[in-house]
């Protein structure tokens, strides 16, 4: 449950479903501005799309509240898993699989494939190349996850902002 004051709640809404994607979570674990909702939901039925999923077959979007920062005020949000599978296996994964490239071309083909099967580094993919995310003065874009250091458009983090980002993907608007 989101434990935000109960004046603070009010003008939020849950990230809604679309019909390529559903939120598998309670409602109350997406709690978000109108404007933060509407740029998930665009952001995520465009990911579904792509990664194959559609009104018959929606894939699994699994939300957990935070509570600092922008998540006080229902400007962020942090996603867990997605299909089913938590973000930090999605991570797992993905380093396996790049780990055993013998050599950078190798690598670069293992991530080639890999990264069509993983929907957890699609999906960060996707809120990189598609979202419009909160960059305030003097910070970087709010986007973080497990693949921030790599893949990230800001590649930079702290360890402490990146270990504590491992297990799920973070954005705010």
């Amino acid at each position: 449950m989101w434990c935000g004051a109960p004046e603070l709640r009010r003008g939020l809404r849950p990230v809604p479903s679309g019909r390529a994607y559903r939120v598998a979570s309670p409602d109350a674990n997406s709690l978000v501005t109108r404007e933060l909702a509407g740029e998930l939901a665009r952001v995520l039925q465009r990911f579904a799309r792509e990664a194959g999923f559609g009104d018959g077959d929606p894939v699994g979007i699994f939300f957990r509240p935070g509570v600092v920062g922008h998540h006080q005020l229902g400007r962020a949000a942090d996603i867990y898993a997605v299909g089913g599978i938590g973000i930090e296996e999605w991570k797992r994964r993905w380093d396996a699989a790049l780990g055993k490239a013998p050599h950078p071309a190798a690598c670069r083909s293992r991530a080639r494939h890999e990264g069509m099967a993983n929907l957890g580094w699609r999906l960060y993919k996707a809120l990189q190349l598609y979202g419009r995310w909160a960059q305030p003065y003097g910070y970087p874009i709010q986007l973080f996850g497990p693949w921030t250091r790599r893949e990230g458009p800001w590649k930079f983090i702290s360890d402490g902002l990146l270990d504590a980002h491992r297990d799920h993907i973070h954005v705010a608007k």
